[in-house]
Order: C-alpha cells, then structure tokens, then sequence
C-alpha cells in the first residue's frame, strides 16, 4: 500500500509539471502581451460573413455617409407644370404678330375717282389686304397701261420726286394708296390711247394685279406725256 501511494504522488507531481510546460509555452506564442485584438473603428460596411445580414440588434448594417436621397426613392420626379407653362400653342410665338410684306395674292387692287388740278389728272392706286392677317407695303408700287389684249400703252411711268418712302401696316380688310399723276392731254398736247385696263404691281412682288380703267384717255407719248407714281400711304386717298 505504501509503495502504491507513493506512485499516485508522483504520477501527479508528473501531470503537474506537464501542465505547467505548456502553459509557458502558450504565453511565448502570444508574443508575450496577453492582450485581445483593437476594434478600429471606419467608414467600411460590416463584413458580410453573417448569412442573415443583420447585427445583433437586428436591423440591417449600413455603411457610415451612404444616406439615401429623394432623387435615388423617385422623389426628383418633375410633375410637369413647368414644361406646361413654357410651351407654345399651336406653334405660334409672341412674334407671329409682327407684319411682314403683302403679297400679291394677298391683295386687291383698285382705283379711286380722280381729283384733277392744275392741269394734272391725279387719281389714288389702292390695294386693300384681303388676307387674314397683318402685313405691310412700302415704297412706289409698279403699273403699266394695257390694252384689251394685254399690250402695254406707253412707257413705265416714272416715280415721283420729293417722296419718302414709310412703312404701311395693313390689318386684314386696311388699305394704302398711292397717286397716280400724268398732264391733262388736252392741255399737253401728248399724243393718247385709252386703256383697258392698269396692272399694278406691289412694291418687291412680281405677280401684278388687273384693274379695269374707266377714266379715258391717257398719255403715251409726246410732249408731258409722262405719267407718275407716289409712294404708299394709309388709307384708299379719297
């Protein structure tokens, strides 16, 4: 018995030593210090090793600074009213309202009742806008005589001296005119014709357009033969 008790004391003190061995061990693969890893903090999201993507309050992880905008949930939508506001209707501006020139097929052309003095015949060349919308004349119009088979009757007439040329605005249904002037034959002795008709012609068109004359006789050559053209103003001159 004493020689078993003696052998239990030293398988202990055996075990004893064993432990203490590789408890120094241990310590010497800790580099000696014994302390437990920093937790540093950062703007880095969480490691995505826990499967449910929650932390340990149950809420999802998120990134530090990554705060959601209006415009990422849709709420930069515009609702249109500004668009509404800046849009044209029919695709008209403020400026279609602005006068542009009368074209001939916007026109009509007549001649009003002479108004003789001084030995001159002076008769108003009117055109009115028949158009439905505003436009304008300016300057001499251009007209010759014509016979019934559409031959012209003298020269060109020439244009008036000491004129001035302006700008006449017709709203649809206004009218302009400009005077027509040549010598009383009579008076003048130049050699006549009489015409079947003016063709008056508005300032910068081509097209011209066709007036019965119904005023006699006219000059179309020899002495003070010459007949003349104004300007436009408003209005038909009666």
């Amino acid at each position: 018995m004493a020689h078993t008790s003696q052998s239990l004391r030293r398988g202990a003190a055996l075990l004893a030593s064993t432990v203490a061995a590789l408890g120094l061990l241990t310590a010497c693969g800790n580099g000696g210090q014994g302390k437990s890893p920093e937790s540093v903090s950062g703007t880095a999201a969480p490691a995505t090793g826990n499967a449910s993507g929650t932390d340990s309050s149950g809420t999802s992880p998120v990134p530090s600074g990554s705060g959601s905008s209006s415009a990422s949930q849709g709420g930069g939508s515009s609702t249109g009213g500004g668009s509404t506001g800046g849009s044209s209707t029919g695709g008209t501006t403020t400026s279609s309202a602005a006068a542009t020139r009368c074209h001939t097929s916007e026109l009509s052309a007549s001649v009003g009742g002479n108004n003789p003095g001084a030995g001159q015949e002076n008769f108003p060349v009117v055109l009115t806008n028949k158009s439905g919308r505003t436009c304008t004349v300016r300057g001499y119009p251009g007209a010759a005589f014509v016979n019934s088979s559409g031959t012209q009757l003298g020269p060109d007439p020439q244009r008036a001296s000491g004129t001035t040329a302006t700008t006449v605005t017709l709203k649809p249904g206004q009218s302009a005119w400009a005077g027509l002037t040549f010598s009383n034959p009579e008076i003048s002795g130049a050699k006549t014709a009489t015409p079947a008709a003016l063709l008056v012609t508005p300032p910068d068109e081509k097209d011209s357009l066709k007036v019965t004359w119904k005023n006699g006789a006219v000059p179309v050559s020899g002495n003070a033969s010459s007949v003349r053209l104004g300007v436009f103003s408003a209005g038909t001159g009666a």
